[in-house]
């Protein structure tokens, strides 16, 4: 019922996703970039989405593209397995410690995008992944998904850590932002009775 898969191909990308909002955080992410499929495997694992990415893109240009494009469509299956977000609990937030790094992160399923992002990385890369990157990603992913989305690291000296960390943050924050509120599980959350 809360599911959706999205199709989506330009001339730099051919990305299909899919999504279980009710699943127990399975995975199966191919987007020939291994730092960012690590990443996509802590996002379903932690949010308990299930998830499937697959990206075939101009990885010999860079992997600019393929991020950002996985980024709109995983925004996209978010929206559409939502649906029209009746019972959800629309809010979530974490704040999620990773050795060095704590970061946090706030969101809430409005419909209106907005990305606040306080993430220093102390890198310019992680192994081979351009560390810039990670803001593309959750622009593409908040604006497409309708998301108000917040990530502030407040510690952290290794990148891998912070990224890794905003990544499990912004899944625990995503779990619980989509579950069914037991209590009004047959009303949108919002005084305005849409979102």
């Amino acid at each position: 019922m809360r599911k959706a898969e999205i199709t989506r191909k330009t001339a730099e990308t051919d990305i299909t996703v899919s999504i279980d909002l009710d699943g127990s955080g399975r995975y199966d992410n191919r987007t020939g970039i291994g730092f960012f499929d690590h990443m996509l495997d802590q996002l379903a694992r932690h949010s308990l989405i299930d998830m499937n990415v697959t990206c075939s893109g101009d990885t010999h240009i860079d992997d600019h593209h393929s991020v950002e494009d996985t980024g709109i469509a995983l925004g996209q299956a978010l929206a559409r397995a939502l649906g029209d977000k009746r019972g959800i609990r629309r809010y979530g937030a974490c704040l999620l410690p990773m050795d060095d790094a704590l970061v946090r992160a706030a969101l809430d399923l409005s419909g209106r995008p907005y990305l606040v992002w306080n993430l220093d990385l102390p890198t310019q890369k992680i192994g081979t992944f351009d560390s810039e990157l990670l803001r593309e990603f959750f622009q593409a992913f908040s604006s497409h998904g309708g998301i108000t989305l917040h990530i502030d690291a407040l510690h952290g000296i290794n990148s891998h850590h912070i990224a890794e960390a905003a990544f499990k943050a912004v899944a625990r924050a995503l779990r619980e932002a989509v579950e069914t509120d037991p209590r009004k599980s047959d009303a949108i959350p919002s005084t305005k009775g849409a979102l």
